[in-house]
């Protein structure tokens, strides 16, 4: 069991660097601006050739919300507007139409994911229409995992009903926090009692799994009215449970801003928090996935972590590796094994792709060699918790202590703190390491942001 007492605040400012979340390699601010729909139907061109029985996932993007969370990151549009809706969604039904015009048949989804934003901000009747637009153009497999965010207020029993219908079995829903004082201060007022009703109807219905997001490091939070939330959220049993840290970035997302910085905890008070969750989780049955995710021993990410199948993507932690990622609706990213593409990030720019006939590609990348090396030995960390050094080296047809030789003094001080054992077949985290996956992970990264100007936050 790791206590605040086995991190001092040397070793807790050592690692306090902005760090990505290795949701790819190389992190989406390395796109390349200049990309555009044709350099992305050439890279699934390829995709298609080296895979032609490769699935497929889908993630489409609703980005409305009805009021402001404070603490978002979230790509999204507050509005109260039912045309500015609709007329997305008119556009997002064509993209739909666009994509399969563009692709090869044969193929089945085996994950689709709604996020947003606030996918439930759509009526139940929009939900029912833009699923049934997808069906129509898409294939779907009878173990398909479909997965949709949701906000509890402003929710009714008609749009869990209508996800239900749609083919619907899991379902992500945001908490962060109990608390009153805390709701108030990043303006989400989310009572206990509607969380547990919306969660009544989730379990009547028969969904198969709930994930439920938190968040640390909140105005006003400590670390003992985070343990009564988290006290709360572990009798509720959720099937996975997030545990976000919250970046505080008002550079990047200004209305963070709203957020007086005099009421956010200290760094060894959100450091107590974090372990204390850890703890709390693991007592509780929880395994502990890695970064920010937890989930019960009969989860399918459990059970993927044990044999070594869990999978790193746009999304998040997945089950559903070798799937190729079709990202769409704004700012939605794509993945194939060579290349990454990104839509356009604005409405404006978005609406005049599509109602060009265009695919509305904003950016992408083409992987190197040197990429896919590094990004293989980064997910195992991200996902294993090791790097198997020799099957590595078979893969590749390379030596990886010579081809990472220039990492050799950041893995040494890594293994001084405690955080990996090194030996001349793998390199493994420690329990401490867990708490530093990214940290851990970055030693690999040949993409270094700028200091003066962080694109990420620091991970604790």
């Amino acid at each position: 069991m790791i206590s605040v007492q086995d991190i001092s605040p040397e070793l807790y400012q050592r690692y306090q660097y902005p760090v990505p979340r290795y949701t790819s390699y190389p992190p989406a601010p390395v796109f390349d601006q200049n990309w555009d729909e044709n350099c992305w139907l050439e890279a699934l061109s390829e995709a298609e050739h080296n895979e032609p029985d490769a699935r497929w996932s889908l993630y489409v993007h609703l980005p409305f919300c009805d009021t402001l969370c404070y603490f978002c990151g979230c790509n999204m549009i507050i509005t109260h507007h039912a045309g500015r809706v609709q007329r997305y969604l008119d556009h997002l039904h064509r993209e739909i139409a666009l994509w399969r015009d563009r692709l090869p048949d044969g193929h089945l989804v085996d994950q689709m994911h709604w996020g947003g934003g606030t996918p439930t901000h759509l009526t139940p009747s929009q939900l029912k229409m833009l699923a049934d637009t997808i069906r129509q153009y898409f294939d779907f497999t009878p173990e398909t995992e479909i997965s949709c965010e949701i906000d509890p207020r402003g929710l009714t029993l008609a749009h869990v009903e209508a996800l239900k219908a749609a083919g619907f079995n899991r379902i992500s829903m945001g908490v962060q926090d109990l608390h009153p004082r805390v709701q108030q201060a990043v303006n989400r007022i989310q009572p206990l009692a509607l969380t547990e009703e919306v969660i009544g109807w989730i379990r009547d219905l028969g969904f198969q799994s709930l994930n439920m997001d938190l968040m640390y490091g909140l105005p006003y939070q400590t670390a003992a009215s985070f343990r009564d939330t988290i006290r709360e959220i572990i009798r509720l049993k959720p099937n996975r449970i997030a545990v976000f840290h919250y970046a505080h970035l008002p550079h990047i997302k200004k209305h963070q801003s709203l957020i007086d910085v005099r009421t956010l905890p200290q760094p060894a008070e959100k450091m107590r928090m974090w372990l204390q969750t850890i703890d709390m989780l693991t007592d509780a049955g929880y395994v502990f996935i890695g970064l920010d995710h937890f989930a019960l021993p009969d989860d399918e990410l459990a059970v993927a972590l044990a044999r070594r199948q869990l999978y790193r993507n746009f999304q998040g932690y997945s089950t559903r590796a070798g799937t190729h990622l079709f990202g769409l609706g704004i700012t939605g990213i794509s993945q194939v094994p060579g290349a990454y593409a990104q839509n356009q990030k604005t409405e404006q720019a978005y609406i005049q792709a599509i109602n060009s006939n265009r695919i509305p590609t904003a950016r992408g990348y083409r992987l190197t060699e040197d990429d896919k090396r590094r990004r293989d030995v980064i997910m195992q960390i991200m996902c294993h918790h090791e790097v198997d050094k020799t099957a590595w080296n078979e893969t590749f047809h390379l030596n990886f202590d010579e081809y990472f030789q220039s990492a050799e003094k950041d893995l040494q001080q890594l293994q001084a703190d405690e955080f990996i054992e090194v030996d001349d077949k793998k390199i493994k985290v420690t329990p401490l390491g867990m708490l530093f996956l990214r940290q851990i992970a970055y030693t690999f990264d040949a993409y270094k942001p700028s200091a003066e100007k962080p694109v990420y936050s620091a991970s604790l």
